[in-house]
């Protein structure tokens, strides 16, 4: 009786190493994956790095809007070219000096 007192301490001390090895192998996983804040610093930096995307949005924008401004005008040159005569009679008319 001894032995199987024995057998079934030495099977629970296993079943509890494992146990308690596969829990400290998932605390490690999931403490790896979030993001530690660990001061104002990190906020700051946050904050600087929020700033200079802002700041690349509104260049952008304002990149963005010269391009439909020179589209605007290109189209309306090209408007205005249409409604023209065509340039052989201008041609014609003109005198040079041969």
């Amino acid at each position: 009786m001894n032995n199987e007192i024995l057998e079934e301490l030495m099977v629970f001390v296993g079943v509890m190493a494992t146990l308690g090895c596969l829990t400290k192998i998932i605390l490690s996983i999931v403490n790896r994956r979030k993001p530690e804040l660990k001061s104002g610093a990190a906020v700051d930096e946050i904050s600087q790095r929020l700033a200079r995307i802002e700041q690349a949005v509104d260049a952008t924008a304002v990149e963005v809007e010269r391009i439909s401004e020179a589209q605007r005008f290109t189209t309306k040159l090209l408007v205005e070219k249409s409604h023209q005569p065509p340039a052989e009679n201008l041609r014609a008319r003109a005198v040079t000096p041969h």
